[in-house]
């Protein structure tokens, strides 16, 4: 991934890291916050480029949605993990899209769907959207299904190791245009618990 995802990676190891045991994830929490806002131009700059975008892994990028006057807000830095696959991009869940407790959750339950439990190069995440959208426990994935044109992406996709996975989602990264995360997120709230009606925004065209 890079310097700074290897360098909390290490921390981690240096403090006894195991893996989603809430010690870890309260001492990931409150790095997020030292951390404070992260130089998302770095994580590009000193990560490892991905020779390819692929279903089931995580990927950061920069992003210019086609529609973005449209749009009511997007994320210009999503934490995406692509689920399908198309000719001119991908569908795939956003993970900025949710507050950390929640992303959280989600991703606990996305787990589930692992291919192995070596969470190492050949580990990949199989969801798909008619998986995801038939089972509640997922229910947190309707507001972070975004469809991305290839063409719109501004930088080369930075891929997240399968043992960085937790790291990531807790790194305050997403940088939302036209609203606050706040605005986001009770909106993100309002899909889950059905007070709005959820729909795929199709953040890429």
């Amino acid at each position: 991934m890079g310097k700074l995802l290897d360098k909390i990676g290490a921390d981690l190891n240096a403090v006894g890291y195991k893996r989603r045991s809430a010690e870890a994830r309260a001492w990931l929490r409150s790095e997020a916050q030292k951390l404070g806002q992260i130089n998302r131009a770095d994580i590009i700059r000193d990560s490892y480029r991905a020779s390819s975008v692929y279903v089931g892994n995580m990927f950061f990028m920069i992003y210019d949605p086609k529609t973005k006057d449209q749009l009511p807000y997007w994320d210009k830095f999503p934490l995406v993990l692509p689920i399908e696959m198309y000719g001119d991009g991908f569908l795939g869940l956003n993970f900025h899209y949710l507050p950390l407790n929640l992303r959280v959750k989600l991703l606990d339950s996305l787990y589930d769907l692992t291919n192995n439990n070596r969470f190492d190069e050949t580990t990949r995440f199989k969801a798909s959207y008619s998986l995801l959208s038939g089972a509640a426990r997922f229910k947190a994935f309707e507001p972070c299904i975004k469809r991305y044109l290839s063409s719109h992406i501004q930088s080369r996709m930075i891929a997240i190791e399968p043992d960085k996975w937790d790291i990531a989602i807790f790194l305050q990264t997403q940088n939302f245009q036209k609203a606050s995360a706040q605005k986001v997120w009770t909106d993100s709230r309002n899909i889950i618990d059905g007070a709005v009606t959820p729909s795929i925004r199709h953040a890429g065209e």
